[in-house]
Formats: structure tokens, sequence, C-alpha cells
């Protein structure tokens, strides 16, 4: 029953954080870009810089994933 786990080689993967971002709020170049979509889906590092934009929330967390980080929502 007391069993000792020692985690020092678990690896945590980079949280990112990703929300959703209105298209009135980016800049004009990007809202060129983004023909026929009302809002975009940015993903954040823990310092807060935008590591990329997508179109939907779905497509945000696979990216994640795939490039080994923890995706979470922020508000």
């Amino acid at each position: 029953m007391n069993t000792v786990y020692d985690f020092a080689d678990d690896v945590e993967q980079p949280i990112v954080y990703v929300r959703e971002v209105a298209l009135a709020d980016l800049p004009e170049e990007v809202r060129a870009e983004a023909t026929g979509l009302k809002k975009l889906y940015a993903l954040h590092d823990a310092s807060g810089e935008r590591l990329a934009l997508v179109k939907d929330r779905k497509l945000a967390f696979m990216l994640a994933r795939q490039n080994d980080m923890t995706p979470v929502t922020a508000h």
C-alpha cells in the first residue's frame, strides 16, 4: 500500500493556451487572409507569445498535440 513512485523520468509537455480571437481585433493583413471567417483561434505559450492562428478550435487542439504541447482553453 505504500508504493513510492518516481516521476523524475516523466517528461511534461509544455502548455499552450487556446483562445478565440475576433477578426476585428487582428491586423488588416491577417483579416485579408481570413476571408469568410468571423473568428480565429490563437495558440499562445506560457509567456503570452502568439504561436499560431487557425480557423477552428478543433484544429488548434490538434496542432498543439501534434507539436507535443498540452492545449488548454483560455478565455
